[in-house]
Protein backbone atom coordinates (compact mmCIF):
# COMPACT_ATOMS: atom_id res chain seq x y z
CA UNK A 1 0.00 0.00 0.00
CA UNK A 2 1.02 3.59 -0.78
CA UNK A 3 -0.43 6.22 0.96
CA UNK A 4 0.47 9.89 -0.18
CA UNK A 5 -0.09 13.56 0.71
CA UNK A 6 0.62 17.21 -1.65
CA UNK A 7 0.25 20.43 -1.60
CA UNK A 8 0.86 24.02 -3.96
CA UNK A 9 1.46 27.36 -3.27
CA UNK A 10 1.78 30.39 -4.83
CA UNK A 11 3.89 31.78 -2.09
CA UNK A 12 4.62 34.94 -0.31
CA UNK A 13 5.80 37.19 -3.61
CA UNK A 14 4.16 35.55 -6.71
CA UNK A 15 0.63 36.67 -7.74
CA UNK A 16 0.76 33.45 -10.24
CA UNK A 17 1.21 30.02 -9.65
CA UNK A 18 3.38 28.32 -12.29
CA UNK A 19 4.04 24.91 -10.51
CA UNK A 20 1.65 22.12 -10.98
CA UNK A 21 1.68 18.45 -9.81
CA UNK A 22 0.33 14.84 -10.48
CA UNK A 23 -1.05 12.35 -7.67
CA UNK A 24 -2.35 9.42 -9.57
CA UNK A 25 -2.36 6.25 -7.67
CA UNK A 26 -4.24 4.43 -10.10
CA UNK A 27 -1.58 4.74 -12.59
CA UNK A 28 1.27 4.52 -9.77
CA UNK A 29 2.18 7.85 -11.41
CA UNK A 30 3.32 11.12 -9.63
CA UNK A 31 4.85 14.01 -10.32
CA UNK A 32 6.24 18.04 -9.81
CA UNK A 33 7.06 20.45 -12.74
CA UNK A 34 7.69 23.92 -12.06
CA UNK A 35 6.97 26.41 -15.56
CA UNK A 36 9.02 28.78 -16.26
CA UNK A 37 8.36 31.97 -18.75
CA UNK A 38 5.70 33.95 -16.88
CA UNK A 39 1.51 33.79 -16.28
CA UNK A 40 -0.08 32.40 -19.28
CA UNK A 41 3.56 30.58 -20.19
CA UNK A 42 4.78 28.66 -17.38
CA UNK A 43 1.83 27.87 -15.69
CA UNK A 44 0.79 26.44 -19.25
CA UNK A 45 4.04 24.35 -20.07
CA UNK A 46 3.84 22.50 -16.61
CA UNK A 47 0.00 21.63 -17.27
CA UNK A 48 0.82 20.50 -20.80
CA UNK A 49 3.99 18.51 -19.43
CA UNK A 50 1.70 16.57 -16.59
CA UNK A 51 -1.33 15.84 -18.97
CA UNK A 52 0.89 14.62 -22.08
CA UNK A 53 2.85 12.88 -19.12
CA UNK A 54 -0.32 11.28 -17.95
CA UNK A 55 -1.73 10.51 -21.02
CA UNK A 56 1.46 8.84 -22.18
CA UNK A 57 1.72 6.46 -19.19
CA UNK A 58 -1.96 5.66 -19.26
CA UNK A 59 -1.20 4.16 -22.92
CA UNK A 60 1.73 2.12 -22.03
CA UNK A 61 4.56 4.24 -22.79
CA UNK A 62 7.80 4.53 -20.31
CA UNK A 63 8.01 7.33 -18.32
CA UNK A 64 11.42 8.56 -20.30
CA UNK A 65 8.99 8.13 -23.66
CA UNK A 66 6.18 10.31 -21.66
CA UNK A 67 8.67 12.70 -20.82
CA UNK A 68 10.12 13.25 -23.91
CA UNK A 69 6.71 13.46 -25.71
CA UNK A 70 5.63 16.15 -23.31
CA UNK A 71 9.21 18.19 -24.07
CA UNK A 72 7.73 17.47 -27.26
CA UNK A 73 4.40 19.02 -26.75
CA UNK A 74 5.88 21.88 -25.02
CA UNK A 75 8.34 23.21 -28.01
CA UNK A 76 5.48 22.79 -30.88
CA UNK A 77 3.06 25.19 -28.31
CA UNK A 78 5.90 27.84 -28.12
CA UNK A 79 5.47 28.74 -31.50
CA UNK A 80 2.62 31.02 -32.39
CA UNK A 81 1.28 30.85 -35.89
CA UNK A 82 3.35 34.03 -36.43
CA UNK A 83 6.85 32.24 -35.81
CA UNK A 84 7.56 34.52 -32.61
CA UNK A 85 8.48 32.06 -30.16
CA UNK A 86 7.21 32.44 -26.22
CA UNK A 87 8.96 31.93 -23.41
CA UNK A 88 8.12 28.71 -22.58
CA UNK A 89 9.82 25.55 -20.46
CA UNK A 90 9.06 23.53 -17.46
CA UNK A 91 11.33 21.28 -15.09
CA UNK A 92 10.12 17.58 -14.19
CA UNK A 93 10.24 15.54 -11.31
CA UNK A 94 8.03 12.45 -11.60
CA UNK A 95 7.83 8.68 -9.92
CA UNK A 96 6.45 5.84 -11.33
CA UNK A 97 6.21 3.44 -8.04
CA UNK A 98 4.41 0.26 -6.61
CA UNK A 99 4.92 -1.81 -3.21
CA UNK A 100 8.09 -3.07 -4.53
CA UNK A 101 10.14 -0.11 -5.62
CA UNK A 102 10.32 2.82 -7.80
CA UNK A 103 11.67 4.62 -11.09
CA UNK A 104 12.42 8.38 -10.66
CA UNK A 105 13.18 10.30 -13.54
CA UNK A 106 13.87 14.39 -13.55
CA UNK A 107 14.50 17.22 -16.11
CA UNK A 108 16.01 20.53 -14.20
CA UNK A 109 16.13 21.02 -10.59
CA UNK A 110 12.60 19.83 -9.35
CA UNK A 111 13.88 17.53 -6.88
CA UNK A 112 13.47 13.79 -5.82
CA UNK A 113 14.64 12.37 -2.15
CA UNK A 114 14.33 9.50 -0.11
CA UNK A 115 13.52 9.63 3.92
CA UNK A 116 14.72 6.27 4.79
CA UNK A 117 13.59 6.83 8.21
CA UNK A 118 16.57 7.86 9.75
CA UNK A 119 18.49 9.97 7.06
CA UNK A 120 17.35 12.02 3.84
CA UNK A 121 18.62 11.10 1.04
CA UNK A 122 18.64 13.19 -2.65
CA UNK A 123 18.57 10.82 -5.44
CA UNK A 124 18.16 13.57 -8.32
CA UNK A 125 21.02 15.70 -9.15
CA UNK A 126 20.00 19.17 -10.50
CA UNK A 127 20.40 20.12 -13.86
CA UNK A 128 22.06 23.38 -13.12
CA UNK A 129 24.56 26.19 -13.72
CA UNK A 130 25.59 25.68 -10.18
CA UNK A 131 25.04 22.09 -9.79
CA UNK A 132 27.74 21.57 -13.10
CA UNK A 133 30.37 23.89 -10.59
CA UNK A 134 29.90 21.60 -7.54
CA UNK A 135 30.65 18.70 -9.87
CA UNK A 136 33.79 20.64 -11.32
CA UNK A 137 34.74 21.36 -7.67
CA UNK A 138 34.34 25.03 -8.18
CA UNK A 139 32.20 25.23 -5.34
CA UNK A 140 31.08 23.61 -1.96
CA UNK A 141 27.71 22.68 -2.08
CA UNK A 142 27.42 25.38 0.70
CA UNK A 143 28.29 28.10 -1.91
CA UNK A 144 26.06 26.43 -4.34
CA UNK A 145 23.15 27.51 -1.58
CA UNK A 146 24.10 31.27 -1.80
CA UNK A 147 25.11 31.59 -5.33
CA UNK A 148 23.61 34.27 -7.49
CA UNK A 149 23.28 31.87 -10.15
CA UNK A 150 21.81 29.01 -8.32
CA UNK A 151 18.08 29.32 -10.22
CA UNK A 152 19.97 28.95 -13.37
CA UNK A 153 18.95 25.38 -14.99
CA UNK A 154 20.66 23.63 -17.83
CA UNK A 155 18.13 21.45 -18.98
CA UNK A 156 14.05 21.98 -19.12
CA UNK A 157 10.99 20.89 -20.99
CA UNK A 158 10.26 22.88 -23.84
CA UNK A 159 13.57 24.73 -23.98
CA UNK A 160 16.31 22.11 -24.12
CA UNK A 161 16.03 20.65 -27.76
CA UNK A 162 14.02 17.41 -27.50
CA UNK A 163 16.70 14.98 -28.79
CA UNK A 164 19.40 16.67 -26.76
CA UNK A 165 17.17 16.42 -23.11
CA UNK A 166 18.89 14.49 -20.47
CA UNK A 167 16.16 12.76 -19.03
CA UNK A 168 18.06 11.13 -15.43
CA UNK A 169 16.69 7.81 -14.57
CA UNK A 170 17.11 5.82 -11.14
CA UNK A 171 15.59 2.62 -10.24
CA UNK A 172 15.28 1.15 -6.95
CA UNK A 173 13.48 -0.93 -4.19
CA UNK A 174 12.01 0.81 -1.24
CA UNK A 175 11.43 -0.51 1.93
CA UNK A 176 8.20 -0.64 4.12
CA UNK A 177 8.03 3.28 5.64
CA UNK A 178 10.47 4.76 3.54
CA UNK A 179 8.91 8.04 2.19
CA UNK A 180 9.82 9.83 -1.21
CA UNK A 181 9.38 14.00 -1.66
CA UNK A 182 9.16 15.38 -5.07
CA UNK A 183 9.42 19.02 -5.20
CA UNK A 184 9.97 22.33 -6.60
CA UNK A 185 12.68 24.19 -5.91
CA UNK A 186 10.71 26.82 -3.81
CA UNK A 187 10.59 24.18 -0.95
CA UNK A 188 14.95 23.90 -1.39
CA UNK A 189 15.74 27.49 -1.96
CA UNK A 190 13.71 28.22 1.78
CA UNK A 191 14.28 24.79 3.26
CA UNK A 192 17.45 22.98 3.37
CA UNK A 193 17.84 19.43 3.60
CA UNK A 194 18.46 19.73 7.38
CA UNK A 195 14.81 21.19 8.03
CA UNK A 196 13.43 18.75 5.62
CA UNK A 197 15.04 15.82 7.37
CA UNK A 198 13.68 17.24 10.63
CA UNK A 199 10.31 17.58 9.51
CA UNK A 200 10.42 13.77 8.22
CA UNK A 201 11.71 12.93 11.91
CA UNK A 202 8.55 13.60 13.25
CA UNK A 203 6.45 10.60 11.83
CA UNK A 204 3.85 12.60 10.60
CA UNK A 205 1.38 11.05 7.88
CA UNK A 206 2.11 11.68 4.13
CA UNK A 207 -0.10 15.02 3.94
CA UNK A 208 0.82 16.36 7.25
CA UNK A 209 4.36 16.12 6.29
CA UNK A 210 3.97 17.72 3.05
CA UNK A 211 1.60 20.46 4.91
CA UNK A 212 4.40 21.04 7.61
CA UNK A 213 6.73 21.28 4.42
CA UNK A 214 4.75 23.96 2.84
CA UNK A 215 4.48 25.83 5.98
CA UNK A 216 8.33 25.99 6.67
CA UNK A 217 9.15 27.25 3.29
CA UNK A 218 6.43 29.99 3.49
CA UNK A 219 7.65 30.89 7.26
CA UNK A 220 11.36 31.11 5.73
CA UNK A 221 10.03 34.16 3.05
CA UNK A 222 8.45 31.70 0.51
CA UNK A 223 9.82 33.75 -2.94
CA UNK A 224 9.14 31.68 -5.13
CA UNK A 225 5.94 28.94 -5.36
CA UNK A 226 6.12 25.74 -3.82
CA UNK A 227 5.26 22.46 -4.37
CA UNK A 228 5.40 19.03 -2.59
CA UNK A 229 4.40 15.05 -3.18
CA UNK A 230 5.16 12.69 -0.12
CA UNK A 231 4.70 9.15 -0.80
CA UNK A 232 5.04 6.56 2.03
CA UNK A 233 5.08 2.88 1.54
CA UNK A 234 3.16 1.11 4.01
Amino acid sequence: MIQFGHGSHVGRRRQHNEDTYLADAGLGLWLVADGMGGHAHGEVASALARDAIRARIGSGESLVHAIRDAAGRIADQRMLGSGQELPMGTTIAAIRADEQGFEAAWVGDSRIYLWDGASLTQISRDHSYVQDLVRQGSLTPGEARRHPQRNVVTQALGVTETDALEIATVEQPWNRDQQLLLCSDGLTEEVDDAGIAQIFARGYAPQETADHLIHAALHAGGSDNITVVVLKRC
